[in-house]
């Protein structure tokens, strides 16, 4: 839905010595929310996303329309679902097995006791392990701000008039 009313332009290009044309939707368009929406507090809640969860299906959940994924992304400052959405718990163990073979459990960093990277001689130090890393990354992506429903229609005017 998101390009869905995006102007399209014809687009040349050459395949060998054939030049060709296609219609094409001009993705350059930068649609954003305004700034005040998400400014204002009381417009959206928080919400955890759980393993398996995509925006389409949160979109689903919350707004009864799966083509609403792109609010959820936009409000979010998130573009791609891999790297900017947690991983199930399947797929974590995987990139941990792939990024660190038989190093999950060795020493990534050290914290103090209000999360800050310190040295390992620090008072207080306490080591994290490659995976416990992983996983604290992973974690830190689920929640998310899921804009009020009550202001969709707001958020859909504002986006037609930017296009």
């Amino acid at each position: 839905m998101y390009f869905k009313d995006f102007p399209s332009f014809i687009y040349q290009f050459k395949v060998g010595n054939t030049n060709k044309t296609s219609l094409v939707k001009d993705i350059t368009r930068n649609i954003r929310f305004r700034r005040d929406v998400l400014a204002n507090i009381t417009v959206y809640d928080e919400y955890d996303i759980v393993d398996g969860e995509t925006p389409e299906i949160i979109a689903e959940k919350l707004y009864g329309d799966a083509q609403y994924h792109w609010i959820i992304m936009l409000a979010n400052d998130r573009y791609d679902y891999i790297e900017d959405f947690p991983l199930a718990e399947y797929q974590l163990v995987r990139v941990i097995a792939a990024k660190y073979p038989g190093t999950e459990n060795n020493i990534h960093h050290y914290v103090d006791a209000n999360g800050f990277v310190v040295n390992s001689n620090a008072p207080g130090a306490v080591s994290v392990s490659n995976a416990d890393d992983e996983r604290n990354k992973n974690e830190s992506k689920r929640r998310i701000k899921i804009i009020s429903k009550n202001i969709i229609n707001t958020i859909l005017k504002d986006y037609k008039d930017l296009i």
